[in-house]
């Protein structure tokens, strides 16, 4: 197989591949969301910026214990805790940002979406890096690429528009479920200690293809 992210760092990494079976009945897309759908994030936004701190010695020892902590935490409980419910469209939240991830999902959807900026997850000292200029490469680059289906509301400030696009590492999910279940499916969310939120909704689709409010 051919694919995946190309980087250009003198750091040493490695990965693994992971190959398994699914019951075709339980198989979410980012293809299923439903118009009046709720958007539920599991996970908080702020490794990429918090990770670029770390790497300039900038960073609190609570920023990185935060950071560490949504890091290491898997997206196993938050997806089995889904399965039960009226969700018609999940994606993970990584490398192309909230806003990037977002994107796939209203394409792959035909809807809009609407993302209520000061309902979505941060990390602890994420806007600190932010204000800081701890502006990861790979933030740069979502934003030059996925900016143009954005329209934001003037009360959005700079920081929180920046941090949407956000590259995570081991992110939370983005999950579109019916509006009826979404307050019982973030309960149960947080019943597994995640700092799960509804963030926001899906639109007829429509130009924006997502407007942050």
């Amino acid at each position: 197989m051919v694919g995946g992210h190309s980087i250009r760092d003198p750091e040493l990494k490695f990965g693994y591949a992971v190959t398994g079976t699914i019951h075709p009945r339980h198989v979410l897309t980012n293809g299923g969301a439903k118009l009046g759908d709720a958007l539920l994030l599991t996970k908080p936004l702020g490794t990429g910026v918090i990770s670029t701190a770390i790497k300039g010695g900038k960073a609190a020892p609570e920023w990185i214990e935060a950071a560490t902590r949504s890091m290491t935490t898997l997206n196993r409980s938050a997806a089995e805790a889904a399965l039960p419910h009226a969700v018609h469209g999940m994606t993970d939240v990584t490398g192309f940002g909230l806003i990037g991830h977002a994107r796939e999902l209203a394409l792959a959807s035909d809807v809009a979406l609407i993302i209520r900026a000061s309902e979505v997850p941060l990390l602890s000292g994420a806007l600190e890096c932010i204000r800081a200029g701890m502006i990861p490469g790979g933030l740069k680059a979502n934003h030059d690429f996925a900016e143009c289906v954005v329209e934001y509301a003037q009360t959005v400030p700079e920081e929180l528009r920046t941090i949407l696009f956000d590259p995570q590492t081991a992110g939370g999910l983005l999950i579109a479920v019916a509006v009826t279940e979404a307050a019982e499916l973030v309960a149960q969310l947080r019943g597994c200690q995640l700092e799960a939120r509804r963030i926001g909704e899906v639109l007829p689709a429509r130009k924006p293809l997502i407007s942050v409010v």
